[in-house]
This record gives structure tokens, sequence and C-alpha cells, in this order.
């Protein structure tokens, strides 16, 4: 059943090279076999990897922050030097986020940019990364995982500029299944995921303003 998922999740990620914008149906599909596994298994939080009351003890962990911070600091990396070299990419990203969501409504920004990132964290972190570490090494695990995910937020421009997002989206996704895989908590994840997401989206929104 979860390989049959995951099967599901890759097919939709890579349906944008078929013209089909559906990538984030695979969020959907990683969140309901999440739960349905979970279910199954009889899996007590702790060991689902989305223990709201580890919170706590994973951030005493003082090296996680490390991880949690280090995405937001490759996204402030990736958007100054695009800034210098591919200033293209900056309004790709911009058009590339508003479709997802609202730049205008900042509190309303700051709650989809949170359940955006809990729900992917949920999804390709403690659902499809999890599975695939019972069949591949970590190292490929998260490659994997990285590169399907990356996959999923292909729209159509330069390709240059698109490759240079996909690059960066790689490295972040990379980063997050690290953190999951040092903490087992998409908690965590989601958090890091989060803070990069909304200083990107602030950082452009500056810049093009």
């Amino acid at each position: 059943m979860c390989l049959i998922a995951m099967i599901a999740m890759t097919a939709v990620s890579f349906a944008n090279f078929w013209g089909f914008s559906i990538a984030g149906i695979s969020i959907i599909i990683g969140i309901v076999f999440f739960f349905i596994n979970g279910n199954l298994e009889k899996n007590v939080a702790a060991d689902t990897g989305l223990n709201a009351k580890a919170i706590g003890t994973s951030l005493k962990n003082k090296t996680i922050y490390f991880w949690v911070f280090l995405p937001l600091i490759l996204n402030v990396v990736c958007i100054v030097l695009a800034k210098l070299v591919l200033p293209e990419y900056i309004e790709h990203l911009y058009g590339r986020t508003e479709f997802v969501v609202s730049l205008d409504k900042i509190m309303f920004l700051v709650l989809q940019l949170a359940i955006l990132a809990l729900g992917e964290e949920i999804a390709w972190r403690a659902f499809f990364q999890k599975q695939l570490s019972k069949a591949l090494p970590v190292i490929p695990t998260l490659i994997v995982t990285s590169i399907i995910f990356a996959f999923g937020h292909i729209v159509d421009g330069n390709l240059i500029v698109v490759a240079y997002d996909i690059f960066f989206i790689i490295i972040n996704s990379v980063l997050y299944g690290v953190i999951f895989y040092k903490t087992n908590n998409a908690w965590i994840s989601a958090i890091s995921h989060f803070i990069a997401n909304l200083f990107s989206i602030i950082l452009i929104s500056f810049l093009l303003g």
C-alpha cells in the first residue's frame, strides 16, 4: 500500500513534464497515507515522525539549530547570487510562489506558508522518506526523495533559470531530510522549511518592490 502511494506521489510530481500542474496532489497523497499507515501499524506519535511533544526535546540539542537555519542561509545565498548573475530568477521565483500563497496579506501569508511547510514535511519526510529508508541507506534515500520533491516544483521558464531553481530546491530538500533523519520529527523540519520560505518571500518582495 505504501509503495503504491509512493509511486503515485512520484508520478504526480513528474506530471509537470507532460504539462499537468498537479504536483500539489502528491502532498495530499502523502499526508493521507501517512495517517492510514500510522493507523494500520498502530504507531505511537514518537514513532510516526510527527510527535509535537518531542519538539522541545529535539530543540535542546544545540547542534540541530545549525541544520534548522542552514536552509535559510542557503536561500539568501541563492537569491543574492541570482540578483547578481541571474536576475531573471527573482521574477521566476516570485511567479512560482504567487500561485501558492497570498502575498498581499501578511498574516494569511504566514498561515499559508506554515500549513504548506508542515504538509510537505509530513508527506515527503515523515511518509515518503521514512518509507524509502526501509529499502535504501540514508544518503540515497535523501537524494531520491529530494529529486522527486524538487521536480514537483518545476514550472515553465528559461531552462537555465529553472535548473538553477531546481538545484537549490534539491539541496534544501536534502537539508530538511537531514533534519528529519536526525530528529525523526516532521515538526522540526517543518519549522526550518517555514522559516526559509517566509524569509525568501519577504526578501524577493523587497527586491522587486
